[in-house]
């Protein structure tokens, strides 16, 4: 790879030394795209058959517009074509959408699940970036040249398949997965060939300018080498050893909203005001209705940004509030959910004047355990015991931690025998031959919940004074 790099650097960097003429500049253009191809190629050789895929088209792509250089200069020079479109057209444009069919690859292995999150984000960019490509690209190729309508759907066909790149690249960039070298050599490489077109735009739009550039064979060379730039990158995420992360699968996250991603959405969503706001200070506004359709769209893209963001805080906050209600060990309701749901069983209970029998858990010998053991056996046996225990009480008892080895069991409609009983079947499937002591109390209609569970407690020193292993009442 890095005789790759070097060799394509001095290929770029001779490009200005090269003589002057369309053959010599076209060829040299030619071979360094086919090296660009090579590239490609020989570093999806490496890969497995399907991960070839995404980079099979890039090297078409890449292949195809590398093809039309030549074919150009022989429709220019040979055949004296001036107009569009050449035969070199169509190998120019099959670049975007065979790249997009590699960025659209390598988006839905990286990321099996649908992101809808970035996709929003990708379109608000595109929309807004979108505007500006029609006012000052699309509509002056498509209208206002005097060509035929053939010649003006090529020539619109080119920002067309910008935008279409963009908003794959922003997807691609917004979305989950691995970003090592080979991630960015390729979107360095697709923002080389934005940039290049957006430079021969530019350059294009003022006449001044384009004559001026003519004329400086250094600076019309710059931009080319631009181009050459992009084809070599492409290559260079081929050939490193970790192009196969590319296309590797992620586990989903939330997608973050940093400085530098607000502040491109912000930018694109006042693309269109700020466009309205320049032609009302020239006294006519001449895109009004395309200014009105962006608006209305990155209107509907921000509202449904919002919603997403909004979604996200719910589901985060309910993830909070479940946290704080269970046990992080045993995945137990905690104390806090005990102390919050006793009042209210004992409210009911009261009101209906049924049983109401709080038990209290201790496993014996715990510390001497966690001494033999040591603390990640404790906590295994912790789990195992709640999971146990869990499962030999009825479905509408209630099994909190109460902390450290303290387990708290609220038994509703149940007697002193019946929750002696129950908790009795509990101590029996107690997991690696471990026990408990139980202290039980029958609620008595008046006692407050702190008292009830104080007379269980009680009762729980009592089973350990006798002995442990054993349920007191």
């Amino acid at each position: 790879m890095k005789r790759y790099a070097v060799l394509a650097a001095l290929a770029i960097a001779a490009y200005q030394l090269i003589p002057a003429g369309g053959w010599w500049t076209s060829g040299w253009q030619f071979a360094i795209g086919c090296l660009g191809v090579a590239g490609i190629l020989a570093g999806a050789h490496r890969l497995s058959r399907r991960e070839r895929l995404p980079w099979w088209c890039f090297a078409f792509g890449v292949g195809a517009n590398v093809t039309g250089i030549p074919v150009s200069i022989y429709c220019v020079d040979v055949l004296g074509w001036q107009g569009l479109p050449t035969p070199a057209d169509p190998l120019f444009l099959l670049l975007y959408p065979s790249c997009a069919a590699g960025l659209a690859l390598l988006i839905r292995r990286r990321e099996p699940r649908r992101n809808r999150t970035a996709m929003v984000d990708a379109a608000t960019i595109t929309t807004g970036l979108g505007l500006l490509a029609w006012v000052y690209v699309i509509k002056p190729a498509a209208i206002g040249q005097n060509i035929d309508m053939l010649g003006r759907a090529v020539q619109a066909a080119y920002p067309i398949g910008d935008l279409l790149l963009l908003a794959l690249m922003t997807r691609l960039l917004r979305g989950d997965g691995r970003r090592g070298a080979p991630f960015w050599w390729i979107t360095g490489s697709l923002a080389a060939f934005l940039a290049g077109d957006t430079a021969w735009v530019l350059v294009g739009s003022i006449p001044q300018v384009s004559d001026a550039i003519e004329k400086v064979q250094w600076a019309s060379r710059s931009i080319d080498m631009i181009f050459l730039t992009a084809y070599v990158l492409f290559g260079l995420g081929a050939l490193h050893t970790d192009a196969r992360e590319v296309g590797a699968a992620s586990s989903p996250h939330p997608a973050r909203l940093g400085r530098v991603h607000l502040t491109l959405l912000a930018v694109a969503s006042l693309i269109a005001p700020g466009l309205l706001a320049v032609q009302l200070a020239h006294g006519r506004v001449t895109d009004g209705w395309a200014i009105v359709s962006c608006c209305t769209v990155l209107f509907l893209l921000v509202v449904t940004r919002m919603a997403q963001l909004l979604r996200q805080v719910e589901r985060q906050a309910a993830q909070v509030r479940d946290l704080a209600r269970r046990d992080e060990l045993t995945g137990l309701p905690n104390r806090r959910v005990w102390n919050e749901d006793l009042p209210r069983a004992l409210d009911f209970a009261r009101r209906d004047g049924r049983p109401m029998t709080v038990a209290l858990l201790d496993l014996d010998h715990f510390k001497a355990f966690n001494d033999t053991y040591g603390h990640p056996a404790g906590d295994r046996l912790l789990k195992e015991a709640s999971a146990a225990w869990h499962g030999a009480l009825r479905s509408v008892d209630l099994l909190a931690r109460y902390g450290g080895e303290e387990f708290v069991v609220l038994l509703p409609d149940a007697g002193e025998d019946e929750a002696r009983q129950i908790v009795e079947r509990a101590l029996a499937v107690t997991p690696q031959g471990q026990t408990f002591s139980a202290g039980v109390a029958v609620w008595d209609g008046s006692e407050t919940p702190d008292q009830l569970v104080a007379r269980a407690d009680a009762a729980l020193y009592e089973a350990k004074a006798a002995g442990r292993n054993r349920v007191m009442a």
